[in-house]
């Protein structure tokens, strides 16, 4: 039996960045790494790095919506406590990560981040959507339904 027909998963850790495989009908009670033993499913974003961006985005079933944004930029400082509130609202159907464009410059260059804060949805380890832009909880929430 595969697992699209066993309703699992696989999702990557953000402690120890093992991939686990969690039968879907499990979400709901917080299931723990195999590895590591931390909460695999969480509702707020998860901070990613060049090192760790493309095993996050691409063994990780669940779409991701990632925030890339840098510590000087005013609208991207403005707009985390709505990143995080939007999190924890499209949480678990879909995950959330930031990358700080700063220190990890060849993710900025990769993606072609041209400009602050950006939002890229990804699916299956490749981007699906972006915008750019300060939003509020309910923009962001509104952006990712209409975009998934």
């Amino acid at each position: 039996m595969d697992d699209t027909t066993s309703g699992a998963i696989h999702v990557v850790c953000p402690n120890c960045r093992a991939v686990n495989r969690i039968l879907s009908k499990r979400f709901g009670d917080q299931p723990a790494c195999g590895k590591c033993g931390g909460q695999v499913l969480i509702p707020k974003p998860v901070e990613l790095t060049a090192s760790t961006f493309d095993r996050f985005i691409s063994k990780t079933d669940l779409p991701v919506l990632v925030d890339f944004w840098a510590p000087w930029c005013g609208h991207c400082k403005s707009m985390a406590p709505a990143f995080q509130s939007a999190a924890a609202e499209i949480f678990p159907k879909i995950l959330t990560a930031k990358v700080e464009t700063e220190h990890s410059k060849e993710l900025s260059a990769k993606f072609n981040i041209r400009s602050l804060p950006t939002l890229v949805l990804f699916n299956n380890g490749r981007e699906q959507k972006r915008i750019s832009g300060a939003m509020t909880t309910q923009q962001i929430v509104e952006w990712v339904k209409q975009s998934s």
